[in-house]
């Protein structure tokens, strides 16, 4: 007889998955804990919205998860996607007959999966990504396991969101520090005003479609302003990575006295 997780044992995981201050290992900790509560679930992933519409596997408990993931990234269709985009939750109770996904359901059958659960991790800013449970026989998530994966992605996505805010305060402090160490070397270089330093960097980071803690960066490494011509456009995925950037323009001007 199978035993559902009560309130208490919901309460002891969610302080787990709080327990990770940095997204990566939330991430890890996420997939890892998915596969101890829904018994159902032999292996599991995490896959994340990314810029321009892509999705990126960022944590998983098996290479064979991983392998399942990028097969539906390259062939545009699964229960991963559909959950990103259209809805909370897609299962597959047998993926190899399962004709929703004609391509991706007999590739990975061949690699041994049998059956597959997906659910959206979702605030109410919007779609963050899925969780994606996989099992080696068809029919392997009861409607318990389904009802569990619902409320543990509820759990997961609070404690995603915990990690990024924690994450992007960081990075935020780390970048204004990084900016300030810059603006000293310009000032000391050029003879610029802390104010015509800012602005400085601020445009070379927008004729060169640089983020401005990355020009910070070159300075600090180099002691000068790097030539444009050898400026490359290294932009990460990050979503966060451009608010980080504004607000620091943002609250940087607006602390500079008038010119």
């Amino acid at each position: 007889m199978e035993i559902t997780p009560s309130a208490s044992d919901f309460a002891h995981l969610s302080r787990a998955l709080m327990a990770e201050l940095e997204e990566q290992p939330t991430l890890q900790t996420v997939a890892e804990r998915a596969v101890a509560v829904v018994r159902g679930c032999d292996f599991a992933s995490v896959s994340l919205r990314r810029r321009r519409g892509r999705i990126e596997t960022t944590a998983s408990t098996s290479e064979l998860a991983t392998a399942c993931d990028a097969l539906q990234y390259e062939l545009q269709e699964g229960p991963c996607l559909e959950a990103v985009w259209d809805g909370d939750s897609y299962l597959a109770d047998d993926i190899a007959d399962d004709d929703r996904w004609p391509r991706w359901g007999p590739r990975v059958a061949q690699l041994g999966v049998g059956s597959v659960l997906s659910v959206q991790l979702s605030t109410e800013a919007g779609t963050i990504g899925a969780l994606n449970l996989y099992a080696t026989k068809p029919h392997a998530f009861t409607s318990d396991d389904v009802d569990l994966a619902l409320i543990f992605t509820v759990h997961a996505t609070n404690a995603l969101n915990s990690a990024r805010l924690v994450s992007g305060l960081q990075t935020a402090v780390h970048s204004r520090h990084l900016i300030g160490v810059a603006q000293g070397i310009l000032m000391s270089t050029y003879d610029l005003t802390m104010e015509q330093s800012f602005e400085l960097l601020r445009r070379y980071s927008s004729q060169t479609n640089t983020k401005l803690r990355d020009v910070a960066q070159q300075v600090v490494n180099s002691g000068s302003l790097p030539q444009q011509d050898d400026q490359q456009d290294d932009q990460q995925d990050d979503p966060y990575d451009e608010q980080h950037d504004d607000a620091l323009r943002s609250e940087d001007s607006s602390s500079m006295p008038p010119a």
